[in-house]
């Protein structure tokens, strides 16, 4: 069985965005580039994903007016309260 004679462009040293590179590998078999791939160790740190909670119109007046006059913003002052609340009840 022969194999095919097509010409393999050459990876670029480097993309100039992520839709560069995208583009490339979508048009591209990794398996053409195998022998040029290493292995890379690397940290993938994922940022706390916000949960959103209604509240009535005067509590969330108090909280503004208070973390406002604290200097801090909303969300700390509602997670500090949280914080010791669940450390009051023991959960």
């Amino acid at each position: 069985m022969q194999k095919s004679k097509r010409t393999i462009k050459p990876i670029p040293e480097e993309f100039k965005s992520l839709k560069e590179a995208s583009d490339f590998w979508d048009t591209h078999d990794v398996s053409d580039y195998w022998g040029e791939t290493q292995e890379v160790k690397f940290r993938i740190s994922f940022g706390k994903e916000p949960k959103y909670i209604a509240l009535e119109d005067e509590i969330a007046r108090k909280i503004f007016k208070t973390a406002k006059k604290k200097h801090i913003s909303l969300e700390t002052l509602v997670n500090v309260w949280l914080k010791e609340k669940l450390l009051q009840i023991g959960a």
